[in-house]
Parts: C-alpha cells; structure tokens; sequence
C-alpha cells in the first residue's frame, strides 16, 4: 500500500455539492480532499440547470465572467404544452434582478469552473481517477477512507470525511446508514435528438394522453426525457423501437420529423427516479450531503442546487470549526447541525415532488386541458397560473431556505 496522506476533510464525489465543498472550506484554509472516481466531469444525462439561487452563490464567489463565458441556454420562461395548449408555467423575471432566469449548462462545464477556482487555493486537492472503496476506523470512529486509483490502492486519513458520492454512496453504505425511500410510480427513459427544423419554443414538458416528455434544450441538441410506469422498461423494450419513436411523436408532434435519430434502444438510458432521504445524515466522523443524504425527483431539475445549497451550509457551519483545533466532537456536533439546518427544505421540497409524481408525473396518459380549452377551464387557467408562475418561480428558482455565503 502507498503513503498514507492526511488530510483536514476527506469529500468523497466529486459531483455540485462535494467540489462546492471543497472550494468553500480551501477558501477558508481547510485543508481538503476532494476524490472523484472517474477521469473527468463528463458524464451525459446529469441534470444541467443552473438555478438563480446558484448564480447568485457564483457572484459572490467573482466567478460570474467565467461562467458567462461557457455556452448556456438562459430561460425566462417555461412553457408546458398540455393537449396541445401551450401555457407559460414558470416567469423567473418576477424573480430579484439580476439572476431572474434559469439556465441550461452541461454540468461538466460548471464542475471545471468550480475546480478551476477551488486549486487556486494550495490547500485543495482534488484526485481524479480515485474511488473510495472503504472506510477507515479508530474506535468507533470513521477517521479517513481506503481508496483505489491507477497506481493501486492507499489511505486517506482525516478529521472529518463528507459523503457526497451520490445516492449510490460506498461512504453512506460502509458506516450503515440507511435512506428511507419514498415511492415513487415512474422512471424516466433519457434520450437525445437534434432540434427540429421548424422553430418551436423551448418547451420543458409536453403533457398528454400519451404520456409525459421531457424537452430540455441544450445549446446544439434536446436532450429528452419519456416518463414511464416504474419497472416497465423491459416491457417496451419487447415491444420495439419502432412504437417507442411513435410514441415520442404523437406525444411532441415537432418532434416527428427527428425521432428516426433515436436508433435503438441502445440510445436510450434508463434512469430509476428515486426519491429517498436519511434520517440521520452523520456518524462519528462522517457528514452525508447531496444525493447521499437525499436523492431528489427530476421534478423541477432542483438536485443540483439542493446539493449546493448542502454544500453551503456545511462550509459555515464546519469551516470555522474545522479552521480551528477544534477536536473530534466539536466536529461532530457541528456536522450534526448541518443536518438540522437542511432537512427542513429537503423535506418540503421532496414533498412537493411526490404530489408531482402522484398526479402528472406518474408515467401514464394523462388529459389536462381539453383543446380548445372549455370556458371554464380559460377561467382557471386566466385566474390561477398568474399565481402559479410567481409561486413556482420563487420555489424552483431559491427552493426552500436559500443558503448565502455569509450574513
């Protein structure tokens, strides 16, 4: 086995919420780890928006002009078409200057920013390539992490070690730490096509009797998202290409003349939709953040920012205690409330995306709106989505008790 390298704070992932982290605790002088298994960032079909309560987070870090400069698709609006209605759901530009908007941005690009930024400080290291495959333990107590990377296996020892290696976690699975699942009846089929030739607005769902579809525009494709009945994939898979494209078509009639991209089914990846949480997010020694404290729903694409915003809370709350000769306990207690200071808008939130998954999300046909609207619906619709827009706005766009840097 290699040296053992110690370490202040050992971060398992390196996803949103494990390389904000890492960047939020160097900049504080903490020295950190941060270990990620794979090479690089790229991973397709993570989520991509980039919400105003993380923008507003990228301002105060002076890492706007970078992110400027990295191809994204700013959206002031998102538009559903139910039946064939097209309604403007969401309106960010109710929404403080000057992050009233929702953007689209490979994730890949967002994490080299953050990184970039994070090894400007000498106490940051971050190790691609290095996958955490234990925990390492002094009476009772996590004190480091086992991992393996392309020059064989070694150890990290540290004060404190953070899981935010996803809803998988090796760090949550190894000290025992069990999420309690919360049902959900859908799974989501992950697809890309090329934009159709006709001009169509930017549409984030198309909700029919065919089902839901996803349409989330990146700059030089769609990346799509078909909702289906949970564990049905084998079923349509037997089925046949040929009738999942028709079903994309009849639910996105634009989408039509491009569904032949879909080739096979090898063009297509399943994502389980889970929705979990812990009840408790620490052990001695250990601290879960992000998808390994929580996995959240694709509803309202907010998994990203509720990682930062993990990741926010924890820096203030850890990093002057971590900053400090503060010893074992102390690390502990102060881990603890970062537990207590998230779980309340994971919670609110999750429950939201469950009342989603029980009525529109659920992966069946459902009729919203008939076409043309009937009077009654035209009143609803001319009475409640003005409030609905501005509702929505506030909680996709800052979710529930938005973390800032400091104050």
């Amino acid at each position: 086995m290699r040296n053992v390298t110690t370490t202040r704070v050992c971060i398992a992932g390196g996803g949103p919420a494990g390389i904000m982290l890492g960047l939020l605790l160097a900049r504080q002088g903490v020295d950190v780890v941060v270990l990620e298994k794979h090479d690089d960032f790229f991973r397709d079909f993570r989520g991509d928006t980039v919400h105003p309560s993380t923008m507003n987070l990228l301002d105060a870090l002076g890492l706007r002009t970078g992110f400027d400069a990295i191809p994204h698709h700013p959206l002031t609006m998102l538009d559903v078409v139910a039946n064939g209605v097209r309604v403007h759901a969401v309106d960010f530009t109710t929404l403080p200057e000057p992050n009233n908007f929702l953007t689209l941005m490979p994730q890949w690009d967002l994490l080299d920013l953050l990184a970039n930024e994070a090894s400007r400080h000498p106490s940051f290291d971050l190790r691609l390539g290095t996958e955490v495959i234990d925990v390492l333990r002094d009476a009772g107590r996590v004190t480091g992490v086992r991992v393996r990377d392309h020059d064989g296996e070694s150890e990290i020892r540290a004060d404190l070690v953070v899981a935010a290696d996803g809803r998988d976690s090796t760090v949550r699975r190894r000290v025992g730490l069990t999420p309690e699942a919360r049902g959900v009846p859908a799974d989501v089929l992950w697809f890309r096509l090329p934009r159709p030739g006709r001009d169509v607005p930017d549409t984030l769902a198309w909700l029919s009797e065919e089902g839901m579809l996803l349409t989330i525009p990146r700059p030089d494709y769609l990346q799509c998202g078909f909702l289906i009945p949970k564990g049905r994939f084998d079923d349509m898979r037997a089925e046949g290409i040929d009738r999942f494209r028709a079903r994309v078509a009849r639910a996105s009639p634009p989408l039509a003349e491009v569904v032949e991209r879909v080739g096979s089914f090898d063009d297509v990846k399943l994502l389980s939709v889970q929705i979990d949480r812990l009840p408790r997010w620490t052990a001695p020694g250990v601290l879960c953040i992000g998808d390994s404290a929580h996995a959240m729903s694709p509803a309202f694409g907010v998994g990203i920012n509720y990682a930062v915003q993990d990741a926010v809370a924890a820096a203030r709350v850890l990093g002057p205690v971590l900053a400090s000769a503060a010893g074992p306990a102390e690390i502990d207690r102060a881990a603890t409330r970062v537990q207590r200071r998230r779980a309340w808008p994971t919670a609110m939130m999750q429950r939201i995306q469950r009342v989603v998954h029980r009525t529109i999300a659920n992966g069946r046909g459902i009729r919203l709106l008939d076409n043309p609207p009937t009077r009654a619906q035209r009143t609803v619709m001319r009475i409640g989505i003005p409030i609905v827009r501005l509702l929505v706005a506030r909680m996709v766009g800052y979710g529930f008790r938005p973390e800032r840097l400091s104050g």
